[in-house]
Parts: structure tokens; sequence; C-alpha cells
């Protein structure tokens, strides 16, 4: 069974920079900023900083998951394109 770390145990000031994750590395960072902020208690200051933080690691994320998608379309416009030459001959 795996647990998740405690949010509280997270860096605040030794982050890497955001562009220098992977996917996964952003994903499971933006979970423990969400856990962080839900359970409050954090001064202003700090939960201001770990929301900029997470909307930094959730556009990352969309930017992964942006270009899966178009790797996604252009190999299933190869594969449509190959079919339609092998049907044509």
């Amino acid at each position: 069974m795996t647990t998740m770390p405690n949010p509280a145990d997270a860096p605040a000031a030794a982050e890497r920079p955001v562009a220098e994750l992977s996917f996964e590395e952003a994903r499971d960072e933006l979970a423990l900023v969400v856990q962080r902020l839900e359970q409050g208690a954090l001064p202003l200051e700090t939960a201001l900083a770990l929301w900029e933080r997470g909307e930094r690691l959730a556009a990352h994320c969309e930017q992964w998951l942006k270009g899966a998608r178009e790797r996604l379309e252009a190999a299933r416009a190869r594969a449509g394109s190959s079919a339609d030459a092998e049907a044509a001959e």
C-alpha cells in the first residue's frame, strides 16, 4: 500500500523550476499543493505562493498533455493515410 507524502513536508522554497519537471513530477507536486491549500491554516503569503506555484504546475501539465495529444493525432493521421494508400492499391 502506498501513501501520499505529507504535504506539510514538501519544501516551500527549494522547489525545482516548473519547466524542468516531467509530467508526472508536476502532476504529483500539484496534488500536494492542492492538498496543502485544502488543509488551510496557512499564512496568506504562503497560500498565495502555493496557489501561484499550482497555477504554473497546472499549465505545465496542460502543455505536456497538449503535446501528447498532438503526437497521438499525428500518429493516427499517418496510420490513416497508410491505410488509405493500401486500400487504393
